[in-house]
């Protein structure tokens, strides 16, 4: 018997978009159930009906072979369903224990035992292997703590099925480990996960059985163990999928960005950015590795324009980039991928159309005096979306209206439309799907081996290691190695470095090319 079945599940939007099409699934207790598909293929929209943020058009939702009606988050929480969302949920200014127990706090007469709160959040994390610091305040912790605060909530209202919703887009390897060993405690315990991800390798260690969906229909489900890669891939897309890229060996040119002594101090005086120097050359991926939060966002911000330097220099063929803000930047033609699409990569409210020329949009052909030229803004728009293959019904769709993935197309196709001479990437795949990802990774390259430097920044190693010609890893603020990216070069010895373990000496960093 299952423990929780979603049987022929039918949502229909107002506006017509039909995201489940007579979906089932079937949970049973204890285990690890992936659920893959691209962005689009209609995951979400069931785990928000399955959690009560969505009600069914149709269909019907069994939970130990009962039929349930769940009409609402609470509804859901009630019945032992917990949710946590990609988008943390947290109240930022309070503590973790105020966090978790939120809502549900004990009391001691009329007024809140907030050391039981505390108390109660420690038995709950020992109990579970999910560390934190219950006195801290959400503000002050990294990512992974977070999420693991979210899981603890969902944990302290009882929750015995626990849907994760990408739950590493925004990890670590190292917190990624660190989950998935809480995940297993979770299973040890009794719990049951539900796991959404497009990261195949990820399912592959974690999970016991996979269900994969493709517009809006349930392809299959198959056990872990019976499957492959490739195979998930093929079922996730409709395709073969070739996970590497065509990478052409090419002679580098000349410097394009060059960065000496970069220096960035935060409001306390605190240097999150200390002394980088190196050089970005003409048909070179530079990849930037790192364990998230040693000074790679800062880098990327202060270079285009999001933050000013406290010291150091840089220039893009000579010219000088720094604390001028980011129309200068982008008019010393550097363009940029930004980490978070949704706040600092698209206009949310905007069409897509407006959203390709957000950039350029007072320059011609986009604009004649002080008037918009609607006809060029529409061409461009229509090029753009056949070139790079965004899947939208127009360009006058608001741009919010799109998958992850095809978000991230339009970001990508207008950064690459522009003529750059410098693009700086941060994270270009974070979050978005497997056919997604490989079309990005192809751009990146062919736009390399036409001439195009790319500052690579991204957290996942296994990213920065397939694409770039060289790896320069920050640890602490600092840059501590920049390697050629040789067949023989190790994610074991990339880590020691990024661990801060080892470093290289300026002469060494200075052979390499930085």
């Amino acid at each position: 018997m299952a423990l929780l079945e979603a049987r022929d599940i039918v949502k229909v939007y107002p506006n017509g978009v039909r995201a489940n099409q007579n979906v089932s699934l079937s949970v049973e207790k204890g285990e690890i159930h992936a659920v893959v598909g691209e962005n689009g293929a209609g995951k979400s929209t069931l785990m928000k009906i399955l959690y009560g943020l969505e009600q069914p058009t149709s269909g019907e939702i069994f939970l130990k072979d009962q039929a349930v009606e769940i009409v609402s988050p609470h509804k859901a929480i009630e019945l032992g369903i917990g949710m946590v969302h990609q988008n943390f949920m947290l109240v930022d200014s309070f503590t973790i224990a105020q966090n978790i127990a939120l809502g549900m706090e004990p009391k001691r007469g009329v007024t809140i035992d907030r050391q039981k709160a505390i108390r109660d959040v420690e038995q709950l994390s020992t109990t579970y292997g999910l560390h934190v610091e219950p006195k801290q305040r959400i503000e002050t912790v990294p990512v992974g703590m977070r999420q693991r605060v979210e899981i603890l909530k969902a944990l302290y209202r009882g929750a015995e099925i626990l849907i994760l919703d990408e739950p590493t887009a925004v990890l670590t390897p190292r917190e990624t480990n660190d989950l998935f060993a809480a995940i297993r405690n979770l299973i040890a315990e009794g719990k049951t996960v539900i796991f959404i991800t497009h990261k195949l390798r990820e399912v592959m260690e974690i999970s016991d059985r996979v269900t994969v969906m493709r517009d809006a229909r349930v392809v299959g489900t198959v056990n872990t163990r019976d499957t492959t890669i490739p195979e998930l891939a093929r079922m996730m897309v409709g395709r073969e999928v070739f996970m590497v890229v065509d990478k052409p060996p090419v002679k580098r040119g000349k410097p394009v960005l060059e960065v000496r002594g970069l220096t960035y101090a935060n409001e306390a005086g605190r240097k999150l950015l200390d002394h980088a120097s190196f050089n970005v050359y003409e048909s070179e991926i530079l990849g930037v590795a790192g364990v998230e939060g040693n000074g790679q966002t800062e880098l990327v911000e202060v270079l285009t324009g999001l933050r000013d330097a406290t010291a150091g220099e840089a220039s893009v063929d000579g010219q000088p980039i720094l604390n001028h803000g980011p129309r200068r930047v982008r008019e010393a033609h550097i363009t940029h991928i930004p980490e978070d699409r949704l706040t600092n990569g698209v206009a949310g409210d905007a069409s897509i159309a407006d959203n390709l020329i957000v950039d350029r949009y007072y320059q011609p052909p986009f604009t004649k005096g002080l008037l918009l030229q609607p006809n060029a803004i529409e061409e461009n728009s229509n090029a753009l979306i056949q070139q790079f293959g965004i899947l939208t019904q127009s360009g006058e769709q608001p741009v919010t209206s799109l998958s992850g993935g095809n978000m991230q197309k339009v970001i990508v196709a207008r950064e690459f439309s522009s003529s750059p001479r410098l693009l700086i990437a941060a994270q270009p795949t974070r979050g978005v799907d497997i056919g997604a990802i490989e079309f990005i990774h192809q751009q990146l390259v062919d736009k390399r081996t036409e001439g195009l430097a790319i500052l690579l920044v991204s957290a996942d190693l296994q990213e920065v290691m397939k694409l770039a010609d060289r790896i320069m890893v920050m640890y602490n603020g600092e840059i501590v190695c920049v390697l050629p990216n040789t067949p023989d070069l190790t994610e074991e010895q990339l880590g020691l470095y990024m661990l801060g373990a080892v470093r290289q000496t300026a002469e060494e960093m200075e052979a390499d090319g930085s």
